[in-house]
């Protein structure tokens, strides 16, 4: 029988985690990449977020990579499931937004759970940056910040939105990493398949291969 597998995907900008485009605007779809529509994507990306997207054809894999944890599991959950982003902001991040940042902060949905926080420069991110087409719009004189935020939970544009929270508008998303898998030295547009071992599919808590 074939083992369980999924793909590591360097999504774009501009690019939607669909492959229907029901949208009507000018954005391209995962239709342009790949042909199996048996794929189904393991936590969607925004258009105009950037960086790693999972698509698997396996319910089971799609499900533990995707399932947020329970406020009651979380200490227990939280290593399979964090996500962790690079996030450039407008303005300095003081010790303060980050530690807001880290505790959770109040959305409109409700609270977010704990998160990890921290500023690093362009120098100490986990990748080379690509050149984003189109650039970010930056405010003249207003410099700007690098974050490393994990979150553990998926609500709608969670990462903006805590950010903007706390006083920084986010000026570019890249995810680096979901459930321990990174996004490596994948260049943009491209994408790799992953065969799932029975040691990585007990870490996912999706019991033996298929």
């Amino acid at each position: 029988m074939p083992s369980s597998s999924l793909i590591l995907f360097n999504k774009p900008y501009g690019v939607q985690s669909q492959f229907r485009d029901d949208s009507n605007n000018d954005h391209a779809t995962l239709s342009a990449y790949f042909t199996d529509k048996s794929l189904r994507v393991a936590g969607r990306l925004d258009a105009t977020s950037e960086g790693l997207l999972i698509l698997t054809s396996d319910g089971r894999v799609n499900k533990a990579i995707t399932q947020p944890p329970s406020a009651a599991s979380f200490k227990k959950d939280k290593h399979k499931q964090g996500k962790t982003y690079l996030v450039q902001v407008e303005g300095i991040v003081t010790p303060a937004q980050l530690q807001a940042l880290s505790e959770g902060v109040h959305l409109k949905d409700g609270k977010t759970l704990p998160a990890l926080a921290q500023m690093v420069t362009e120098a100490d991110l986990p990748i080379a940056l690509w050149p984003r087409n189109p650039p970010i719009r930056e405010r003249k004189n207003v410099p700007t910040s690098w974050l490393m935020l994990t979150i553990y939970e998926g609500k709608n544009r969670q990462v903006r939105r805590m950010t903007a929270h706390v006083g920084l508008p986010c000026l570019r998303l890249i995810r680096w990493s979901v459930a321990g898998f990174e996004l490596g030295r994948l260049g943009v547009g491209e994408f790799v398949r992953i065969h799932l071992n029975d040691e990585r599919c007990r870490q996912l808590g999706i019991g033996h291969t298929l």
